[in-house]
């Protein structure tokens, strides 16, 4: 997945949402990152997509880079 400026998402990035919802990556299946509290085997079930945690504690899977925007916090 790709952020609107066509960066690479990455493990680890702080982001913001659509919905204005601010959080971090903790996995992304499509560059093969994943870490201890989220292992790949447990999202084997899909082939694309990140998942972002926000600061609230919500995990939001995206997998549509189109439905949803998503910008990179620096």
């Amino acid at each position: 997945m790709r952020y609107m400026s066509g960066e690479l998402v990455r493990l680890g990035d702080r982001v913001r949402l659509a919905n204005d919802d601010v959080g971090s990556v903790v996995l992304s299946i499509d560059t093969g990152e994943f870490t201890e509290e989220f292992p790949k085997v447990a999202w084997q079930q899909y082939s694309e997509g990140i998942v972002v945690r926000t600061d609230a504690g919500a995990l939001v899977m995206l997998r549509d880079p189109n439905e949803h925007e998503l910008y990179r916090l620096t």
